[in-house]
């Protein structure tokens, strides 16, 4: 099934960009690079990618993009938060600066680098709640993992440290790295749902 043409925005000021544009154009859907509150306006649903999440949050500050993502979010604007995007998407941070806000687009705690440093990074194969064709192969970069969902999220996939696939509404959050699988039915499933 292919996107009808949705504009998706895919947050581009620091991380893993690149495939998830890639992902998007491959399903259909027309990618557009958000830096500045003006490349939101026209986007029917938001990627906010991994990378470094005090870096990315500090970015959204610096850029002007957090009062944009704020309105876009209170107007219930599609997003799917990949590892650093989970966080950003996150209602408490944990382990983070002591400044450091998340979106509170889902109510969600979650635990930076909770599975270790890059060393400790892995791959798993997931058990998705509702997703067809079988385990999904996730890719854990530094990851988060949740440590609290709020009543009204919907926990899709978890680990033993916790909830790792979580989605509440329009909001869909991934602790890993979908784009990096070869498997393009997690962004298939967001899509889905705008």
């Amino acid at each position: 099934m292919q996107a009808s043409g949705a504009k998706v925005g895919v947050l581009a000021l620091q991380g893993s960009t690149r495939l998830h544009v890639l992902a998007l154009a491959e399903l259909g859907a027309e990618p557009v690079e958000v830096r500045r509150p003006v490349d939101l306006a026209g986007v029917d649903a938001l990627i906010v990618p991994g990378g470094e999440s005090t870096t990315l949050a500090l970015l959204v500050d610096s850029s002007g993009l957090r009062p944009a993502l704020e309105d876009r979010l209170a107007e219930g604007l599609p997003v799917l938060g990949t590892c650093a995007g989970m966080i950003l998407c996150a209602t408490e941070v944990l382990d983070g600066r002591a400044d450091q806000a998340g979106l509170g687009a889902v109510d969600i705690d979650v635990r930076r680098n909770a599975f270790g440093r890059q060393r400790d990074s892995f791959e798993a194969d997931l058990d998705i709640e509702g997703m067809p064709g079988g385990r999904f192969p996730a890719v854990f970069i530094r990851a988060p993992v949740v440590t609290r969902a709020g009543p009204d999220v919907e926990v899709l996939a978890r680990l033993a440290e916790g909830p790792v696939l979580c989605r509440s509404g329009a909001v869909m959050v991934a602790a890993f790295h979908p784009e990096l699988g070869g498997d393009l039915r997690l962004h298939q499933s967001f899509l889905e749902r705008i």
